[in-house]
C-alpha cells in the first residue's frame, strides 16, 4: 500500500490567478483606505476622527484618481485587459465610469463634511439612540457620525467592482458591497429621524427583493450556459441548440434586479420615499453615483452577454424606458416636495438613459456614458442647493417655501435655475448635450417612435421644473419663510464643481464625448 500511494502523481499546484495591480490600483486604494478607516473609527480619539476621517476619504479619491490618469494615458490597452482571472475587465467604458464615480464621490464626502449647514452635519451622532429619547435630545450639536465615510468608501469601491465586473457573481458581490452601505447611511440624519429610519428600510427590504432576482436569474443563466461570465454565456446564446426558456427567465430576472438599482420604473417604488427620507448629502450621492453604477453594470450586460439575442428582449425595454418616462413625468407633476420632484425626475431621465443602452451600438454606449456623466454632476449640485433652503425644523422642502426665493437670494435663485434647466434639457446645458446624442445614436439605430416618446415626455417633464423656476421668481416671499443658509467650504464647493461641470459640458462637450466613445468593452 505505501509503495501504490508513492509512485502515485502528485496533486497539480495551485494555480494563483494573475493580477494586473496597474489596472485595478484605483478599486485597491478605495477598498484599502475604507479598511483604513475602519481602523480609524475604532482606535482614534473621538474629538479628532472627523478630520483624519475627511482628510483620508478625500486623499484617497484624488489617489485613486491620480492612478487611473496615470494607467489612462499610459500603458492601458486599447482593447482592455481582463484580471483576476478573468472576474475583472478593465477597458475604456470601464476606465470611463471609474472617473465619473471618482469626481462625483469627491463633491459627495464634500457635502457630508459640511457641518456649517447643518451645525454637526446632515448625519446624526449616535444612530443607535432611539428618536425622541431623552439620550436623544442631549446629543451635543458639534457631534457627527463619523462611520458615514468607511461606509461611503466601501459604496464607492463596491460601484467600481460593479461597473467593471466580467462575471455575475462578481457582479453580484459588489452590488452588495456597494448597497448594504447605503441602507445604513439613508437612516442617519439628523433631523425627521423617523422618516430616515423608515427610508433606510424601504430601501432595504426592497433592495433584498431585487437581490433575489438578480441571483435566482444569475442561477438559471448558470444552468443554461454552465458559466456566469458574460463572454461565455454570450457564446452559449450565439450558438447553442439547447431550449432558451432558461436564457431569458434569467435575462428577465436579472434584468430586474439591474433596473431596480437604476431607478427605472416600473421598479423605482424605492426612489421618491429614499430620496425624500435620508440624508441630502447621502441622497445626491445615491442619486449620482447609483446611476452611473447601475447603468454601467446594464451596458456591461447587454453589450457583452446577450448583444447577440437583442432581437428577442429589445422589445420589452422600449416599453420598461416608456414606462419608466411616462411615471417620473406625469407623477412629478403632482409633487410639492422638492426633493420628490427631483426623485421622480430621475425617473424619467432613467427612461432617456435606457434609450440609450437598447441601441446596442458604439453611438449608444459613447451617449449613455456621456448623459451619466453630465446628469451626475447636475444632480449632485441640485442636491447641494436643496440644502440650502431651511426653517427652524431643518431643510424645507415644500414648494411653498421656494415662494419668491430670487429676492431672498438671487445668486442661489440663478444657480437652481441653471440646473433645472440643466434637468430639462435646455441648450447650452449639458442635459440638453446628453439627450441630443443619446436620441441621435437611437434614431440611427431605427428607434425613431422610442425617440418621439422620449422628446413628448421630455416636454412634459420640463413643466414642473419651470413651475419651480416661475415660483421662485414670480411669487412673494412669505413674512415668515424660510431662509437661505450660507454654505461651508464643502457644500459650496460640491455645488460649484457640479454647476461648473454642466455648463461646460453644455459649451464644450468634444472632448467628454470623445473619451466615452474610446473603446469598447472587454471579456
Amino acid at each position: 500500500m505505501l509503495d501504490i500511494l508513492l509512485t502515485q502523481a502528485p496533486e497539480p499546484p495551485v494555480q494563483v490567478p494573475s493580477v494586473d495591480y496597474p489596472a485595478v490600483l484605483p478599486v485597491l486604494i478605495v477598498f484599502g483606505a475604507a479598511c483604513v478607516s475602519v481602523l480609524v473609527e475604532a482606535f482614534a480619539a473621538k474629538r479628532s476622527r472627523f478630520g483624519i476621517q475627511v482628510g483620508l476619504s478625500l486623499a484617497s479619491i484624488v489617489a485613486a484618481g491620480v492612478s487611473l490618469i496615470i494607467y489612462a494615458t499610459g500603458s492601458a490597452p486599447a482593447g482592455g485587459v481582463t484580471t483576476f482571472s478573468g472576474a475583472i475587465s478593465i477597458d475604456r467604458p470601464a476606465l470611463f465610469l471609474w472617473g465619473t464615480l471618482l469626481a462625483l464621490a469627491v463633491g459627495a464626502v464634500l457635502l457630508i463634511s459640511d457641518r456649517v449647514v447643518e451645525p454637526g452635519g446632515a448625519l446624526v451622532a449616535q444612530a443607535g439612540i432611539r428618536p425622541g429619547t431623552v439620550q436623544d435630545r442631549a446629543q451635543t450639536a458639534t457631534v457627527m457620525q463619523t462611520e458615514v465615510f468607511p461606509l461611503t468608501l466601501f459604496a464607492l469601491g463596491g460601484m467600481m467592482a460593479f461597473t467593471a465586473a466580467n462575471d455575475l457573481l462578481t457582479m453580484f458581490i459588489a452590488l452588495e458591497v456597494l448597497s448594504l452601505p447605503l441602507y445604513l447611511m439613508c437612516g442617519l440624519a439628523r433631523r425627521r429621524r423617523l422618516l430616515s429610519q423608515e427610508a433606510a428600510v424601504k430601501y432595504f427590504l426592497l433592495g433584498a427583493f431585487s437581490s433575489a432576482f438578480f441571483l435566482y436569474g444569475l442561477a438559471l443563466l448558470y444552468g443554461y450556459a454552465n458559466s456566469v461570465k458574460l463572454g461565455e454565456i454570450a457564446a452559449a446564446a450565439a450558438g447553442s441548440d439547447r431550449s432558451d426558456t432558461l436564457l431569458f427567465a434569467g435575462l428577465g430576472l436579472l434584468v430586474v434586479g439591474l433596473l431596480f438599482k437604476g431607478s427605472v420604473g416600473p421598479f423605482h417604488t424605492w426612489t421618491p420615499d429614499v430620496y425624500q427620507g435620508a440624508p441630502t448629502p447621502v441622497t445626491a450621492f445615491m442619486a449620482a453615483c447609483t446611476k452611473v453604477a447601475a447603468f454601467g453594470g446594464i451596458l456591461r450586460v447587454l453589450s457583452v452577454a446577450f448583444s447577440s439575442t437583442s432581437w428577442e428582449w429589445r422589445g420589452v425595454l422600449w416599453a420598461v424606458a416608456i414606462i419608466s418616462m411616462v411615471i417620473g413625468a406625469v407623477l412629478g407633476l403632482t409633487q410639492t416636495d422638492v426633493k420628490r420632484m427631483v426623485a421622480y425626475s430621475s425617473i424619467a431621465h432613467a427612461g432617456f438613459l435606457l434609450v440609450g443602452a437598447i441601441a446596442m451600438t458604439r453611438d449608444g454606449l459613447s451617449s449613455t456614458l456621456f448623459y451619466l456623466l453630465a446628469y451626475g454632476f447636475t444632480t449632485l449640485a441640485a442636491f447641494g442647493v436643496i440644502s440650502l433652503v431651511r426653517d427652524s425644523s431643518g431643510e424645507a422642502t415644500h414648494l411653498s417655501a421656494w415662494a419668491g426665493l430670487a429676492k431672498r437670494s438671487p445668486l442661489l435663485a440663478g444657480v437652481f435655475t441653471f440646473l433645472l434647466l440643466a434637468l430639462a434639457g435646455i441648450p447650452l446645458t449639458s442635459g440638453f448635450v446628453g439627450k441630443f446624442v443619446v436620441f441621435s445614436a437611437a434614431l440611427s439605430d431605427g428607434m425613431a417612435p422610442l425617440v418621439v416618446v422620449a422628446l413628448v415626455f421630455s416636454a412634459v417633464a420640463a413643466f414642473f421644473y419651470l413651475r419651480v423656476i416661475v415660483l421662485m421668481y414670480f411669487s412673494e416671499p412669505a413674512a415668515d419663510g424660510p431662509s437661505v443658509s450660507v454654505p461651508g467650504f464643502g457644500t459650496g464647493t460640491a455645488i460649484f464643481l457640479g454647476t461648473a461641470v454642466t455648463l461646460v459640458l453644455g459649451l464644450v462637450p468634444a472632448f467628454a464625448l470623445s473619451w466615452a466613445g474610446a473603446g469598447g468593452f472587454a471579456f
